[in-house]
């Protein structure tokens, strides 16, 4: 849970990378020309490097690097000046990440976040950027091997078309040869199930996985047979917490504590 809400964790990366694109594209409409488009010599007004700033999302602190005009009256609307928050679009800029958004869907998100503030042509040229950062992270080419590789997934309620509904979003951690940890890829899905863990499993095979030596999952029914579908090699391992939470349904409350701590 740490390496994915925690400090430095996956969501806090995603959210500042993309607030990040976000800015600089607002800073592109408001300049009228791209990074480097000879247009902006002699406009009088160009770019004047970045000043950093901190702000508060749901899962912590966000470290982020907002970029400046030179003639100091460039106003930006995703973090405006002074503006220390931004948990409230926490989760739509998650779900940007998500698997299978259309530009469409990625627009109306942008849309909700900027509150209709900023023209429909910057909403467009936002979107576009959004979904090459996305695609880029969700297709990402990954390790050969992975000697462990933990699956779960973290249930939540989010608002949709007016309604809060239930999600899963399904996260892989892997370790690799070098011992460093790495999530793979965040996918979200209705609810858990191991039909959808074998497309997972699919599409990581798809970005160069070929092995995977110890997988750590919970007592989801059918997600052995998924992964081993896949990395017939694969030993499975059930996660020692889900198998002290399955047991501790079995004890007295005044007893837990004590199973806990074996």
């Amino acid at each position: 849970m740490e390496d994915l809400i925690g400090k430095n964790g996956l969501v806090q990366k995603l959210i500042g990378g993309m607030v990040e694109q976000m800015l600089e594209q607002e800073l592109e409409e408001h300049l009228g020309y791209s990074k480097h488009d000879s247009c902006g010599t002699g406009s009088g007004n160009n770019r004047n490097g970045r000043s950093s700033k901190t702000v508060q999302g749901s899962s912590g602190p966000i470290d982020i690097e907002v970029p400046r005009d030179r003639n100091g009256d460039f106003d930006p609307q995703i973090v405006k000046k002074g503006q220390r928050s931004i948990s409230s679009f926490d989760e739509k800029i998650i779900s940007m990440y998500v698997r299978g958004l259309s530009t469409r869907d990625i627009q109306d998100h942008v849309m909700e976040i900027y509150e209709a503030n900023i023209f429909p042509t910057s909403i467009s040229n936002i979107t576009n950027k959004i979904m090459d950062v996305a695609r880029d992270w969700q297709s990402r080419p990954l390790e050969k091997i992975y000697p462990i590789a933990y699956f779960d997934a973290i249930h939540f309620k989010m608002r949709q078309n007016g309604k809060v509904v239930n999600k899963a979003a399904y996260t892989c951690l892997g370790i690799d040869l070098s011992e460093k940890k790495d999530v793979l890829g965040l996918w979200i899905g209705e609810s858990e199930g191991a039909k959808f863990w074998l497309s997972v499993f699919t599409e990581l095979k798809n970005r160069s996985v070929e092995d995977i030596l110890i997988a750590c999952v919970d007592g989801l029914k059918g997600l052995p047979d998924a992964i081993q579908a896949v990395f017939p090699e694969t030993e499975i391992q059930l996660c020692v917490i889900h198998m002290v939470r399955n047991s501790i349904k079995y004890v007295a409350h005044k007893n837990s504590k004590e199973l806990w701590q074996i």
